[in-house]
């Protein structure tokens, strides 16, 4: 699962690395939980038949169209990718609402203890080994209310964990390298097997990971003092 991220990168480093039109304006955001608003991108059709990269602020939890009352239906932050296709609750999305998130770490939590009990947990932070920002693959949605009101919402796609990112968690946000993007935001539903199969582990040594203290797990600290290192680089 990927439960909090971390956006700081400025705002035309984001722009440069996933190609939108947009110039929007954003500050650091070191401690991104779920429910609030997110950056994604996604792909827009131009009244001439081409397609651009969009900036687009998202409720971070889906929100399958079908939903008839949002108060009622879990929060979807994160859909498996082995088995998104075939979920009713994202099957459609994953033909044609792909998207990327915006982000240059995320964080996980390494259990300890025996399961069934009370066990602690230990957060850790993992980023690019390279520097570079991570653009994770998502899905995206318009839920539409019954009085005609419209949110958008989205959700990151995961893997299974590599080899080395393992020793934390067990799962891993799905990361694409740009040359992939344009392929993964393709819109078009024939696309949507191939697109599917590049959603795999990053490589053992593609990132770097090590644990921090406890403040990140307070959704309202968010500064860059919650990313220091706790007992140095794992990896």
């Amino acid at each position: 699962m990927c439960g909090r991220y971390a956006i700081t990168l400025p705002p035309q480093a984001a722009r440069d690395y996933f190609g939108y039109v947009d110039q929007p304006n954003f500050p650091p955001r070191y401690n991104v939980a779920p429910t609030q608003p997110v950056p994604i991108v996604r792909q827009e059709r131009d009244p001439r038949g081409g397609a651009r990269r969009r900036f687009q602020l998202v409720r971070w939890g889906f929100l399958p169209g079908f939903v008839k009352d949002p108060a009622g239906f879990p929060l979807l932050v994160n859909a498996r990718a082995e088995s998104a296709p075939e979920k009713p609750s994202f099957r459609a999305a994953m033909k044609r609402r792909r998207c990327l998130f915006i982000a240059d770490a995320y964080y996980e939590w390494r259990r300890e203890g025996a399961k069934g009990r009370a066990r602690a947990s230990r957060p850790y932070l993992f980023r690019h080994a390279d520097g570079t920002p991570l653009a994770l693959a998502g899905l995206y949605e318009t839920w539409i209310g019954r009085d005609g009101s419209e949110v958008d919402t989205a959700c990151i796609l995961t893997v299974s964990a590599n080899g080395a990112t393992v020793a934390v968690h067990d799962r891993m946000p799905a990361i694409l390298a740009p040359q992939d993007f344009d392929l993964w935001l393709n819109d078009d539903e024939y696309a949507a097997g191939a697109a599917w199969r590049l959603l795999a582990p990053a490589a053992d040594n593609a990132l770097e990971f090590f644990e921090i203290g406890p403040d990140v797990n307070k959704a309202a600290n968010d500064g860059s003092w919650i990313q220091q290192p706790r007992a140095g680089l794992l990896a």
